[in-house]
């Protein structure tokens, strides 16, 4: 019986028969890795099979990434072993972006197929020489119908055409990569990682520095992809829409399930609930799974995404469902009191950045219960715009004034500032609350035990402090404050997916206004009625969903109108 760590296939939920899986395009036997005292991975066994797309996920410092370093060959494990199928291309998507700075973006994106490249080049070298000889002919008239084979002689423009795909424009494909911005270089290498159709795609973080547009098409290409991908993604939405199965990575162990993040996630809430339910009958317990698997059966024939299409929810099977141990924090937004009617009303904001006009005739009345997402194609201008309205800084025309019932809660997109001091975490959540009560050491050891800094944790520095622990601290200053508006600029930076998902439902359950800007599809799509888009011509104010706004034809000939 196939093994993952110490666990059988019995004991792990939905994951197919064994005698289904063929075409192993990546095998990983016996695989363990330690620092020290520290084992990150303990005898990992898992195949990975032709057709498939495997999401990777696990807590900040389960090892994620430096799984997909080993499978790639980049980090040595200390013991057990990687095997490609002999004769298969891996292809990883590269994290230094700066490694093809000497090249060109389109011999940046040829390189991605190492072997194709190489034949190139040595032909190319052969028909240069100065004495040609019949036996460099030869040697030119093999490589050349290899070359042939693996589609040589359209590469440059395929590789023109994946450029495209990914934003990059054709009169930026002769530029050398050191001329290009960050955000056009992840594009570039993104192209190269998926050039030349491999047959085994590996992804870290893929959809960073993407726009929607970008993002959603590179959904559609890894749906319909026919070889094997393995990627490591915080964004749930894209999770979702590629994942066929889910590798945990949970206390050192992979454990392999059939299924998006969703099903991954529903399943595993239900399990920890009926752990908890000691005197629940079986019986009970497998009807309420087998519901559960019915619902999202349903559910998921309508999406857009590769578990739908393979069908592989209909063959689960339910023996037995394992809680995860994830730890979630205890992200919960309080409000002092309920807002009035009058909220925040805008008029004529305007604002200029080094001489860019990120926004101007900015109009805008927010009603009781809106929950809305900020966007524009200019990031800077929806940090501009929360700086202003939070009073942070100034526009250069323009009013706004917030309701007299109104208290607001800032979660900047830079929180530098507020870990200059050299404080523990205590004193430095303390001087964020004036009741007398809540200021005592143990409500607030209380306090951030609840946020996952338990212990000797709650007295370490600020100063030390990860960027997700920051980011744990900024929900905890905003949750003393009770404030019934809250403001967010990208609030789920740092931050892995168990917070992410206590984020979102905390938000949901929210009972004031939000103002809220993110990259995550999913917070802005479950959270949001209101979409408000800023643009150097004006507002484009909707009350309507995410998806909705996205999927509107008028909006995008409007869009184009206010950005040209």
């Amino acid at each position: 019986m196939l093994m993952i760590g110490d666990t059988s296939l019995s004991q792990l939920i939905f994951v197919i028969s064994q005698t289904n899986l063929q075409n192993y395009m990546l095998t990983v036997s016996n695989l363990s890795l330690q620092f020290g005292k520290r084992v990150l991975f303990d005898e990992v066994n898992i195949k990975f099979t032709k057709g498939n797309c495997y999401g990777i996920i696990g807590a900040n410092g389960a090892g994620k990434s430096t799984f997909l370093k080993i499978l790639s060959g980049k980090q040595e494990s200390t013991s057990g072993n990687v095997s490609l199928e002999p004769g298969k291309r891996m292809s990883v998507l590269e994290q230094d972006h700066f490694a093809y700075d000497n090249f060109t973006v389109l011999e940046t994106v040829l390189r991605g197929n190492k072997r194709l490249f190489e034949i190139k080049e040595e032909m190319d070298a052969l028909y240069a020489k100065e004495d040609f000889s019949d036996e460099d002919g030869i040697k030119a008239g093999e490589l050349g119908v290899i070359y042939d084979e693996m589609g040589g002689w359209n590469s440059e423009a395929d590789a023109q055409t994946m450029l495209s795909n990914v934003g990059i424009k054709d009169d930026m494909h002769w530029q050398m990569m050191s001329e290009l911005e960050n955000k056009d270089k992840v594009r570039v290498l993104l192209a190269q990682a998926l050039f030349g159709n491999p047959d085994v795609l590996i992804l870290d973080e893929p959809t960073n520095d993407l726009d929607i547009s970008t993002i959603a098409w590179l959904e559609d290409f890894l749906a319909d992809y026919e070889n094997t991908v393995i990627v490591v993604s915080h964004d749930r939405h894209f999770l979702d829409a590629v994942c066929t199965h889910i590798g945990d990575l949970d206390y050192s162990k992979l454990n392999l399930y059939t299924g998006n993040y969703s099903f991954w996630y529903q399943a595993s809430q239900l399990a920890t609930r009926q752990r908890a339910q000691a005197n629940k009958k079986a019986e009970e317990k497998k009807k309420e799974l087998q519901d559960f698997i019915a619902r999202f059966s349903s559910n998921v024939a309508k999406a857009k995404q590769a578990t739908a299409r393979k069908k592989m929810i209909d063959k689960l099977n339910i023996d037995d469902i394992k809680p995860s141990s994830r730890r979630y924090p205890a992200i919960i937004f309080d409000i002092e009191r309920e807002v009035g009617d009058q909220i925040l009303d805008v008029k004529g904001l305007e604002k200029t950045k080094d001489g860019e006009l990120l926004f101007s005739n900015i109009d805008l009345n927010l009603k009781k219960g809106d929950k809305v997402a900020v966007i524009s194609r200019n990031s800077l201008a929806i940090t501009e715009f929360f700086q202003i309205i939070s009073g942070t800084t100034e526009a250069d025309k323009g009013t706004y004034n917030w309701g007299v019932t109104t208290n607001q809660s800032y979660m900047p997109l830079d929180n530098t500032d507020y870990f200059q001091d050299d404080v523990n975490l205590v004193d430095w959540l303390r001087q964020f609350t004036k009741n007398d009560e809540e200021r005592h050491e143990e409500f607030m050891r209380g306090f951030l035990g609840r946020m996952l800094f338990s212990g000797d944790e709650a007295l370490k520095s600020c100063k030390v402090l990860s960027g997700g622990e920051k980011m744990r601290c900024m929900f905890s200053r905003m949750m003393l404050q009770k404030a019934n508006v809250l403001l967010l600029d990208e609030p789920t930076n740092h931050l892995d997916l168990e917070s992410i998902t206590t984020l979102n439902n905390s938000l949901n359950n929210f009972k004031g206004n939000i103002l809220l800007s993110s990259h995550d599809h999913e917070l802005l799509e479950t959270v949001c009625n209101r979409i408000i888009e800023l643009t150097p011509k004006g507002i484009i104010d909707r009350d309507m969903t995410y998806d909705e706004y996205l999927g509107d034809k008028k909006i995008k000939e409007l869009q184009e109108q206010m950005y040209s």
